[in-house]
């Protein structure tokens, strides 16, 4: 996909009531997207049916969760989880006696980790074996699903998959010159594509974000089948990230942090809503905006392109609402600091010069350059210094309100999408806030 294709309207659910299913394909830690699709169907009176990547035992080997992480997990979900691990990605999986992909890389360190070479031909056995346990386990997942939804209901498939980053000792001391290095710390995100640690990185960040919606799509299709000969629907979404437009100069442009690596994956999870669009299949990759969670804190900067959607809140017409949040966010500043301030560092940075090559969605995802590093770590960390509280932060207010927005906008439109790939820009977001 190499244009950006906005939702352009607001959406109201048409297709989902009282008693229809809504199965979230992810298992639910604490608040992410997910969370706002959730209580939008929760407020539609849907049944809940999750899933588990299971848990590694001390050996490493995966299980299925205990009795108490069980109960646990449906508490949180707020409905049922069906009980088989669904762990994607290979990077902890291998042919009986060999090496899995993690433990190919115990020996990669801080020093040598360019240069650091992998056996290939072990790491595609390795892929072998996990996507044969994953698929065999997501069979099983269908035939208990298929038991757990009556004729007569609606389904609604929502893929929240992602990650896959394997777990090296050295990535972290790794990720952080990446994607935080300035001066002679910097160290091009080309750098990582170009090493074999950066090339195992990608084929997991697609086994796990992308691939796991193909296998999704393949394996519901008796289901599918099922629940349409008897009248019903069947509704597919999974989350993408592909830029977003925000006001910069009080226009609505399509901007990106920089670099996404996990753009390449997120490419690919819309080319399976593309296949399945084609084939009659009702599935859409929702592209949202930028928001702070835990798995987003190690892209420093993140933030600088979700601070905008302030402005927005007051183009698409304001109101008490957009009052009370402007001052609650001022609240968060110090005493010399404002809003205002806050949103005219944000602006600058976005209107570099610096800044303008990466603001085409063409070439996206591109590798991050020194100046541009310099310029979103440096504006981020001044950003965060106009706070009372660096772990009260004004992008920690807006992220909360943007997931009940996004899961509002996913849900209204499944019942009758627009098209398999759709950008979420802040233009929506904030007409769903206001209204």
């Amino acid at each position: 996909m190499h244009k950006s294709i906005p939702l352009t309207h607001i959406p109201e659910n048409t297709l989902f009531g009282q008693g229809d299913v809504f199965v979230l394909f992810g298992e639910l830690f604490g608040r992410g997207y997910a969370t706002g699709l959730i209580d939008a169907a929760k407020a539609a009176g849907m049944d809940l049916i999750g899933i588990t990547v299971g848990r590694r035992d001390d050996t490493g080997a995966l299980r299925p969760l205990t009795d108490e992480e069980h109960a646990a997990a449906e508490e949180n979900l707020g409905g049922k989880i069906i009980n088989v691990p669904l762990m994607a990605g290979f990077d902890m999986d291998a042919p009986e006696g060999g090496q899995n992909p993690t433990e190919m890389l115990t020996g990669m360190t801080l020093d040598n980790w360019q240069e650091f070479k992998l056996d290939w031909d072990q790491v595609d056995r390795c892929r072998e074996v996990g996507t044969s346990r994953f698929t065999q386990a997501l069979g099983q997942v269908m035939e208990q699903l298929d038991s757990m939804i009556p004729a007569g209901r609606n389904v609604f498939f929502a893929h929240t998959m992602a990650g896959g980053i394997p777990r090296a000792k050295a990535f972290l001391a790794i990720a952080n010159r990446i994607y935080k290095g300035r001066g002679a710390r910097h160290m091009s995100s080309q750098a990582l594509l170009d090493a074999d640690l950066g090339k195992l990185i990608l084929q997991n960040f697609d086994e796990v974000t992308a691939i796991t919606f193909g296998h999704l799509l393949d394996l519901s299709t008796p289901l599918r089948e099922r629940i349409e000969a008897g009248g019903n629907q069947v509704r597919y979404s999974a989350y993408g990230y592909h830029g977003t437009r925000v006001l910069i100069g009080g226009e609505y442009t399509w901007q990106t942090y920089t670099s996404y690596t996990q753009g390449y994956a997120k490419m690919r999870l819309e080319g399976f809503a593309q296949d399945a669009w084609d084939k009659g299949v009702k599935a859409t990759v929702f592209n949202c905006p930028e928001i702070r969670t835990n798995s987003s804190d190690v892209f420093a900067g993140i933030e600088l392109s979700l601070l905008p959607l302030l402005e927005a809140l007051r183009k698409e017409g304001g109101g008490e609402f957009v009052d009370d949040l402007w001052a609650q966010c001022q609240e968060l500043l110090k005493d010399d600091a404002t809003i205002e301030q806050v949103l005219q560092t944000v602006g600058d940075y976005q209107q570099d010069p610096a800044m303008q090559p990466f603001y085409e969605v063409e070439g996206w995802p591109k590798a991050n350059s020194a100046e541009q590093v310099e310029m979103t770590v440096g504006t981020s960390q001044d950003i965060v210094a106009l706070h009372k509280d660096r772990k009260a932060l004004v992008s920690d207010v807006l992220s909360s309100h943007v997931l009940d927005a996004t899961g509002q906008l996913i849900f209204g439109s499944a019942s009758d999408p627009d098209g398999p790939v759709l950008w979420l820009d802040h233009d929506m977001v904030a007409k769903v806030l206001i209204g």
